[in-house]
């Protein structure tokens, strides 16, 4: 049996990868926070027929081999952490971060997620939440009698706000921080704009914005998504074209084959 069939349908399995993926870019090119995936591919295990360098008479080495591959195989799936596009919204509530790090926010049960997406809202309580209602680790808890509008968002992280009646004192409500990971490539994603920690993200190292390298808060601000439509719409058209050329290797393998039939009739 030809090598090259497995070899064709294992690369056209890769090509359907690279479709699914970039079709998850771009179904999330209007997510807020959103950081695009790239799908890394190794090539597979070579049958070595003869090495590089074998002597194939005294003195004289072969200057090439002769080794055949069995095809690729998906490696893993990287984030990109460019930045995304600013969209100004004036929703006081919302906060893009300018430069590195994520938000820290608390799921229902416990755990421990974050997100770059600073679309925050107020619960019943009035703390600040994401859109999917988790707490934010900071525990900003917004007071009566301040207005949403006279809420005040640093570049530092400082959350203050101004009680009516009173537009000449800001009460302080809390600090902002700021999560980074020495590998944020290693962070899972878990859906919901959130992510998670993993051994091969690292720890987190909390920072207020603007300390240690990590971004500013912009309020007023929203981070879209850093999917480059035309760039997918090439990775698009580049799985379509390898899928159908590891296809047609694979009719040039079986017409081969029918050939070798033939010839034993």
């Amino acid at each position: 049996m030809l090598r090259g069939l497995y070899t064709s349908a294992i690369g056209m399995k890769a090509q359907e990868l690279l479709l699914d993926n970039t079709a998850n870019n771009l179904a999330n090119v209007n997510t807020t926070g959103f950081k695009r995936s790239h799908l890394d591919f190794a090539d597979l295990l070579y049958s070595t027929l003869q090495q590089p360098g074998t002597e194939v008479a005294a003195g004289q080495v072969a200057p090439t081999g002769l080794q055949i591959g069995s095809g690729v195989r998906a490696t893993g799936t990287t984030k990109v952490f460019t930045p995304g596009t600013f969209e100004q919204t004036g929703n006081s509530l919302d906060v893009a971060i300018e430069g590195d790090g994520f938000f820290k926010v608390q799921l229902p049960n416990g755990e421990v997620r974050y997100t770059r997406d600073g679309a925050f809202r107020l619960d019943n309580n009035g703390q600040l939440v994401t859109t999917n209602g988790y707490l934010l680790d900071a525990g900003i808890t917004v007071q009566d009698g301040i207005s949403i509008t006279k809420l005040n968002i640093g570049e530092d992280g400082t959350v203050s706000g101004v009680l009516e009646g009173s537009p000449q004192s800001a009460v302080q409500l809390g600090q902002l921080q700021l999560a980074r990971f020495l590998n944020p490539a290693g962070l899972s994603s878990e859906g919901g704009n959130l992510y998670a920690a993993t051994p091969a993200s690292g720890n987190e190292v909390l920072s207020n914005p603007g300390d240690e390298g990590v971004g500013i808060l912009r309020q007023g601000f929203l981070e879209g998504s850093n999917v480059e439509v035309v760039t997918e719409l090439i990775s698009l058209i580049s799985a379509q074209r390898a899928y159908e050329i590891n296809s047609r290797a694979i009719r040039a393998g079986d017409e081969m084959l029918s050939t070798t039939s033939d010839i034993v009739r």
